[in-house]
């Protein structure tokens, strides 16, 4: 289920930052923060826009037709989910945007569930629970804003570096 946003024709902006040595990290940082902001707020969208109904086990999908996600189970994914810590790596920063694996358990049912296995069952689906791709919509509608937002705000970032030599 973990899907990567990537932004092309980033070398110039590559070939920049290895001049500013440690202050790319702070362009990096920056504008991957505005870009993240983003993706964060289309997740929740799309998780407000779940369908849910009263929880019920499903014994027999085939009987009674599967099932939409709970509000419990709608809300443990708004509870849990976010913007994970920025990890500076050798050549970059990254995050999470998302159910992490920290996300912990839920009750549902009267029963505790693993979050990160309520997201995956809404996402994909499964034998007894209708699926809503939220996460691949929030993805999608995102991605494009979000590598747009990132470039300007590394390029305002290197104007206000360069200026101020």
């Amino acid at each position: 289920m973990p899907m990567t946003i990537k932004t092309d024709g980033m070398e110039e902006l590559n070939r920049m930052m290895a001049q500013l040595g440690e202050r790319a990290y702070d362009v990096a940082s920056g504008a991957l923060f505005d870009g993240a902001g983003i993706v964060a707020d289309a997740m929740k969208s799309a998780i407000n826009r779940i369908v849910t109904e009263p929880f019920n086990y499903v014994a027999d999908p085939d009987s009674v037709g599967k099932r939409f996600a709970s509000p419990d189970e709608k809300a443990a994914l708004l509870g849990k989910s976010g913007i994970a810590k920025f990890d500076k790596t050798g050549d970059g920063v990254d995050t999470v945007i998302g159910v992490s694996g920290a996300a912990g358990y839920a009750n549902v049912g009267g029963k505790p569930k693993a979050v990160r296995l309520i997201a995956r069952s809404i996402n994909s689906g499964t034998s007894f629970m209708h699926k809503q791709p939220v996460f691949r919509e929030a993805k999608n509608r995102s991605q494009s804003p979000a590598q747009a937002a990132i470039v300007s705000k590394a390029e305002q970032m290197f104007n206000e570096i360069i200026n101020s030599k």
